[in-house]
């Protein structure tokens, strides 16, 4: 997965962020004054969580019948 990748599924990411971290990246103030590690870490810790991103990654099997 490159960050070209994750950064065609935004739309997961942001609304992620704004859920799981409260962050909104539509506030300018907010994103200026954060660094590009900051935004990182918490984007890869939504493919750890129960986020839209990592469902959309990776998911859930549905039972065989």
């Amino acid at each position: 997965m490159t960050w070209s990748q994750l950064f065609d599924l935004w739309p997961l990411i942001e609304a992620d962020l704004h859920e799981v971290y409260g962050v909104d990246v539509g506030d300018p103030h907010l994103m200026r004054t954060r660094t590009w590690r900051w935004l990182r870490v918490r984007i890869l810790g939504l493919l750890s969580a129960d986020s839209r991103l990592a469902r959309h990654l990776a998911p859930p099997e549905t039972p065989a019948r």
